[in-house]
Formats: structure tokens, C-alpha cells, sequence
């Protein structure tokens, strides 16, 4: 790509190369804006996209006041507009996605959502659904989801990523974004703060277990990120150049999901802590934002994975022991059932546990030279994320002592993805 060339701007264009065959990469996405202000932009930015003349416009009592009562007066002198406004504390799974498909008209041409994280995520499976687009207004520059195909979804006491659609629209006003509470600003630092160790895990398995993996979607916000940590402490003092590299490097994330098909490049063991923590439940234990947890849970991946490639030594696989009792003893039947069949997949027999240790034996050095090429360690990610004053320790997130490390035991078995989760639980002994 010539130099100075915007990534986004190619991606929208369909001109955006491959960093590893060449080919011509495009965004699922039509139209993405991030500007200072859109005031008075709104009629224009959902009227290029074509999308018919009945929006259902989907929000909540705070992004309503920040940004949706603008949007809607904007838009309802070109428009039809059903007001979906959720009332309370809600979460996205597969309950409010029924109880939500179940009141949006049927004549509905697409979905407008105003809001950030849960609202975006409910908003792409309701459209998903009833088979129609989705636009986002966003109101937080809080997590890396507004231009995935992936949506965060609980379903059976199991919270994970499920495939969705990109939204056809995704526009940021970065006044409104930073006007935004400053544990949501840093809750999408800390969503940024995991592509290190997610590209770690992601890489680990792939040249462990030959599991496919790409470059590109690590090429393409290689530079809005480096920009963005060396700013982290700006982006809490309202300055719209370091929001913008948030947003931006937020949008890329989000664009690499979708072309890499899915989470792999900014959801591996981190993720799977997190997860993990809200599916238990503690008693007492309140839930922090997804953005903060990420961020402390990604401190805890680089730690972990530290340690494991200071390694000199090649590492012995050792056969799992791990059983289907074990799992539902832990998880309760129910969830027990659904890890299992996430978990049954890695584990490893002696036979196999022999052909990794030998891969091992002649590759490590090699292996975790790589790996470490692409992390910051943790000591830099802590500075990112003390900078901008977001969260480092579980108790700053409010988990109660022992919390993280028991994910760091069990988290790996809700989901069928190789992570250091899983290299340290088969390495130890």
C-alpha cells in the first residue's frame, strides 16, 4: 500500500493488499466517518447507504440523552422512526435478542443503533435476524465490536463470540465520544490493550498446531496502535487527536475480525478470563466493563506468556488429564456440558503429546522468537493502561481475591481455542 495511504479508507475502497498473497482487501462496511462533529450530518450518512424509508432506532436512557434524541430528530423528517429505548440493566443474550426481534416492526428497513457494546452487539443479532442492515451511531469509544461480524452473545450460562454481520454504517462523532464517562474511554483502551497477547495466542497455535492464522489484521492498525499508546495519557483530557487514534485503531480491530472470519485476532486467553469471571457469578461480584476486564486480564496473558517464553529449555507436552466430570463438576451440568464440547477438541493423548514435545525440541527457539517479536511485555502494557488511570489489578475491577487465578486454571475449558492457557495447563507439572 503507498505510504500515507489511510487502511480504512482503502479497506472501504476494495484496494487495501494482502500483506501476505497481495490480493485486494474490502470492508464489509460501506461507509465509516469519524470526525470532530456530525451535527447535522445525520440525514446524509444513513441516506447514502440506500436503506429504505422505516429505521427501528435501538438505545438506551444514557446514550439516548448523549446522542439518540439528536439522531432521531435529524433523521425523522426523512424517516419513519420506532423508538426502541431499553429501560434498566439488560444483557446481550439470546433472551433480550428474542424479546427485542419480537417488537421491531415488520416493515423495518434497518436497524439504527445508538450506543456502544451491549446495545451493538444486541442490535446486530436482532438485525441478523429479521434479515435486514445495521447502522451505529457510536456514543463510547469503549470496545472493538462496531465494525466485527462477531457479537459477544450468552446463551446457556456459556458467554461466547458468535457470527453475526458488519454493520453496513458505522459513524463516530468524536465531540460526543469524548463526553463519554472516563471508565468507558478506558474500557477501549483496554479492548486495544489485548491485541499483543491475543496475536501471541493466536500465533502460539498456529505454529504448535499448524491452525490457520494471518497478518493482516495486525498490518492494518499497526500504526494508529503504536500512536495510541504512546497518547494513552491524553485520551482522558478530551483531546480529539488521541480519541481519534482510539476510534481508529477501535474501527481496524474491528476490520480484522471480520476479515481473519472471526475473533481470533483480538479474542483469545484474555477473552476467555473474562468470560469465565462473568459466567461465574461470585456472590457479591460486580461486574466491571468488558473493556476494563479486558485490560486487566491482558495484563495477566502477558505475564503468563512472559514467563513461558523466557523459557531456554524446550517445553515437554504432557498428556491431559483433565475429564468430563472434572467439567461438570466445576461448571454445574448445564454449562458443564457446553465446555466440555468445547474443551474435548485440545485435549491432548500421549501419543500426540509426544509429536508436539518433539515439534518443540527442534523449534522452540525459533517458535517463541517469533512470538515474543509481537507482544510488548507486560511491564509496557501496564505503563499504557496506568497512563490513561484505566484499571491493572483485579481488585481495582472489583474481583475478589483468587478470582483471576481460578480462571487462569479453568478459563481455557469454556472454549475450543488454543491459547498460553492451554500450553501452560499441558506444560505443568
Amino acid at each position: 500500500m503507498p505510504v500515507g495511504d489511510d487502511p480504512i479508507e482503502a479497506l472501504l475502497e476494495g484496494r487495501y493488499p494482502d500483506p501476505e498473497t497481495g490480493e485486494q482487501l474490502r470492508a464489509e462496511s460501506r461507509s465509516v466517518v469519524i470526525e470532530d462533529s456530525l451535527a447535522g450530518r445525520e440525514v446524509q450518512l444513513v441516506s447514502s447507504l440506500g436503506l429504505g424509508r422505516h429505521l427501528a432506532m435501538i438505545s438506551d436512557a444514557n446514550t439516548f440523552a448523549a446522542l439518540g434524541e439528536r439522531v432521531e430528530r435529524a433523521l425523522s423528517g426523512s424517516y419513519t422512526i420506532q423508538r426502541i429505548v431499553l429501560d434498566g440493566a439488560f444483557d446481550a443474550d439470546v433472551e433480550t435478542i428474542a424479546r427485542l426481534a419480537a417488537v421491531i416492526e415488520p416493515r423495518t428497513d434497518a436497524v439504527v443503533t445508538v450506543g456502544s457494546g451491549t446495545l451493538n452487539d444486541l442490535s446486530k443479532m436482532v438485525a441478523l435476524e429479521r434479515g435486514c442492515p445495521q447502522v451505529v451511531f457510536a456514543t463510547a469509544p469503549s470496545m472493538n465490536g462496531y465494525t466485527s461480524l462477531s457479537a459477544s452473545i450468552t446463551g446457556g450460562g456459556v458467554k461466547r463470540s458468535v457470527r453475526a454481520a458488519t454493520p453496513v454504517g458505522v459513524f463516530f462523532d468524536l465531540g460526543v465520544l469524548a463526553k463519554a464517562p472516563l471508565p468507558l474511554i478506558r474500557a477501549g483502551l483496554g479492548d486495544s490493550s489485548c491485541r499483543p497477547t491475543a496475536q501471541a495466542d493466536w500465533l502460539l497455535s498456529h505454529l504448535l498446531l499448524d491452525r490457520p492464522y494471518r497478518e493482516v489484521p495486525f498490518t492494518l492498525l499497526a500504526a494508529d496502535e503504536e500512536a495510541l499508546f504512546a497518547q494513552a495519557r491524553a485520551l482522558v483530557s478530551g483531546d480529539l487527536a488521541a480519541m481519534r487514534l482510539l476510534v481508529r485503531t477501535l474501527v481496524l480491530s474491528g476490520f480484522g475480525m471480520t476479515l481473519a472470519g472471526g475473533s481470533f485476532p483480538a479474542s483469545q486467553g484474555e477473552h476467555l478470563l473474562g468470560h469465565y469471571v462473568e459466567m461465574r457469578h461470585p456472590p457479591g461480584h460486580v461486574e466491571a466493563l468488558h473493556g476494563e476486564q479486558i485490560g486487566v486480564c491482558a495484563l495477566a496473558m502477558a505475564r503468563l506468556q512472559d514467563r513461558l517464553l523466557s523459557l531456554d529449555q524446550p517445553p515437554v507436552i504432557h498428556p491431559s488429564r483433565i475429564t468430563r466430570d472434572d467439567v461438570i463438576g466445576h461448571f454445574g451440568t448445564v454449562a458443564g456440558e457446553a465446555c466440555w464440547a468445547e474443551l474435548e477438541p485440545k485435549l491432548v493423548d500421549a501419543r500426540r503429546a509426544d509429536e508436539l514435545t518433539a515439534r518443540l525440541a527442534t523449534s522452540w527457539d525459533a517458535m517463541r522468537a517469533r512470538i515474543a517479536a509481537v507482544t510488548h511485555g507486560a511491564a509496557r502494557m501496564e505503563a499504557v493502561l496506568a497512563a490513561a488511570g484505566a484499571p491493572t489489578t483485579p481488585h481495582e475491577i472489583g474481583w475478589a481475591g483468587g478470582l483471576l487465578e481460578d480462571a487462569l486454571v479453568h478459563a481455557r475449558e469454556i472454549r475450543n481455542r488454543y491459547t498460553f492457557l492451554d500450553f501452560a495447563a499441558e506444560t505443568r507439572r
